[in-house]
């Protein structure tokens, strides 16, 4: 296969991957999603990470039709990624696609929640010393570096549910491999330090003998202060050295010269040979020392691959369980014979650290799911039209249904206290757009209208299309999306402020409403943002404008907002009013 048959390369990337990894190493990459590697090459990561999720999801990318869900997409994948262990474990969470297969779901599922399951179960110190194992690992040190870390979280005696693989590894044989990978990781030299006691000494022998040889004329005379005859030279000489470098004086002996012209020349020949010969035991000593590491590394090799693994695995396995607990995410219920998206108590995961977020129930298709409401979602009803209050909540649904299909055929948990989905073959998302224009239109239709026609198994969630023309030809346009998705046997929810014009809806369609309470004692807007079901939902502009009224300090200026009171219903607005700024007693 060549690189340019992969999504996104064109010639100069493949010359760039192909000189700095070469063909094979970086098809490999490319195969493993090893977003490392193309990084190291030279793409950025923003590039790197387009190819790959082509390259291992292109069959299941298409479920992003438009360009809010693919920044649905992408917004979850910067939740998850928040939550990663390693730099690899992000790397791996920002090329998650979707998955092609119920059966590839399901595996991804049990995976990531018997992760949750395993990492809940531990005790914060146990936790904190997994964070701290993983605190420690460099990815650029490879193997070595992984290694490290699987020993580290073999200390901490965790065994069970994904730490299971590194607990099957043996123990004796990853150290020794540990060892071997250490001795030969030296830096310039065959062997590193520390990987055996007598290759140092002797490396530290030759390093002082060097130094005495650079400095010989010194050695000279600190020599003849210590003898205080001729014939005592020698003896002087064999006594600094020794005490210089700790070399046996029988060898210091050996290598001194039968004759020399002066003391200098002495002194110059003997540390000359002294070094000849300790480089030589250097050598040897090296060469039998990497011989042993290299029989050692081999032996252990099953187990140092074994541990890469796993380390790799379970940083990215502990990393997504972070992630389901931070959100609090279940597991969803698939539906294969039946079309439907239903949510029991969801929240959207980007206000989900708003303590007093309303979570929602909300359904549409044929859905079994027990939502224990009075107010239950019908079943069959797979188009609905949203309608309701300013501020009201109901983008925000949209984007939670999103999120909730999304994640769910990603393989991941979603953010329910239970959800019933179906699978889609394409999910258009389409957010309000303060554009208004002919451009704008046609782009719009351009997305949202072949996904439609190409399959029924189509998610419609649309926002406000009436602001992007105007309104006469919006409820016109939205009454025939909203056909077209009953039509083409889809499901949609249509948010909109002109549900009164779109009559009459299909019979498969309903109208849900989000409706205004009044304003609390600070004057902000009170909204149950609980969708009520087959009826059309109030904007309630009275309470926008019973706001301005109090809040107006100019007395012109309040003159003009009661004039807009009278304008929508005075009456309302003063009991609005007096509900918000008094009480019993």
């Amino acid at each position: 296969m060549r690189l340019e048959e992969y999504w996104g390369i064109g010639p100069k990337t493949s010359e760039l991957l192909a000189e700095e990894l070469g063909v094979e190493r970086a098809i490999e990459a490319i195969e493993s999603a090893d977003t490392r590697a193309l990084t190291t090459a030279g793409l950025s990561r923003g590039r790197a990470t387009r190819i790959l999720r082509r390259a291992t999801g292109a069959e299941s990318m298409d479920l992003l039709a438009t360009r809010d869900t693919r920044d649905v997409y992408k917004e979850l994948l910067d939740l998850a990624e928040e939550y990663a262990v390693t730099a690899d474990a992000a790397d791996s969470i920002r090329v998650l696609t979707p998955l092609p297969s119920r059966e590839a779901i399901d595996e991804r599922l049990d995976d990531v929640l018997e992760a949750r399951d395993t990492w809940a179960d531990l005790s914060d110190a146990d936790q904190r010393a997994v964070l701290g194992a993983f605190d420690a690992y460099d990815a650029d040190g490879g193997e070595l570096a992984a290694v490290d870390v699987a020993l580290a979280l073999r200390d901490t005696g965790i065994e069970s549910g994904v730490f299971e693989p590194l607990a099957a590894i043996d123990g004796e044989s990853l150290s020794a491999g540990r060892a071997a990978l250490a001795g030969l990781a030296g830096d310039g030299d065959a062997v590193g330090e520390g990987a055996d006691d007598e290759l140092d000494r002797l490396r530290d022998q030759l390093g002082q003998i060097e130094d005495l040889a650079a400095a010989s004329m010194e050695v000279v005379e600190a020599v003849q202060e210590g003898a205080r005859r001729p014939d005592e030279f020698q003896d002087a000489l064999v006594r600094h050295v020794t005490s210089k470098t700790g070399i046996d004086a029988a060898r210091i002996r050996d290598a001194m010269p039968r004759e020399a012209t002066d003391a200098r020349d002495f002194v110059d020949v003997a540390l000359r040979e002294l070094r000849t010969t300790l480089r030589s035991d250097v050598q040897e000593r090296e060469r039998a020392v990497a011989d042993r590491l290299e029989d050692d590394l081999a032996d252990a090799r099953a187990d140092i691959d074994a541990a890469v693994k796993a380390v790799d695995d379970i940083a990215f396995s502990v990393s997504l369980a972070r992630f389901a607990i931070a959100f609090d995410l279940t597991r969803p219920t698939f539906v294969e014979d039946r079309k439907t998206i239903a949510v029991k108590r969801a929240r959207n995961l980007t206000i989900a650290d708003i303590e007093s977020v309303q979570p929602i129930t909300y359904a549409i298709g044929d859905h079994t799911l027990d939502l224990d409401r009075a107010n239950q979602p019908p079943s069959g009803d797979r188009v609905a039209v949203l309608t309701g209050a300013n501020s009201g909540g109901k983008t925000t649904l949209l984007e939670t249904l999103c999120q909730v299909q999304l994640l769910a055929q990603m393989g991941l948990p979603v953010p329910a206290e239970a959800a019933e989905v179906g699978i889609v073959d394409t999910i258009v998302f389409h957010r309000r757009h303060a554009s208004f224009n002919a451009g704008v239109l046609e782009s719009t239709l351009r997305s949202v209208v072949p996904p439609l026609t190409e399959s029924d198994r189509t998610l419609m969630l649309v926002d406000e299309f009436e602001a992007i023309t105007e309104p006469g030809s919006a409820a016109d346009l939205l009454h025939g999306l909203v056909t077209l998705t009953v039509d083409r046997d889809a499901l949609g929810v249509f948010v909109t402020h002109l549900a009164d014009d779109l009559e009459p809806l299909p019979t498969e369609a309903r109208v849900d409403g989000i409706f205004a309470e009044g304003l609390n004692q600070d004057l902000d807007l009170e909204v149950d943002y609980q969708p009520r079901f087959g009826t059309v939902g109030k904007s309630t502009p009275e309470f926008i404008v019973s706001r301005l009224v109090a809040n107006a300090a100019d007395p012109v200026e309040r003159s003009g907002f009661e004039t807009l009171a009278t304008a929508v219903g005075e009456e309302a607005v003063q009991r609005t009013l007096s509900d918000a700024l008094w009480t019993d007693e």
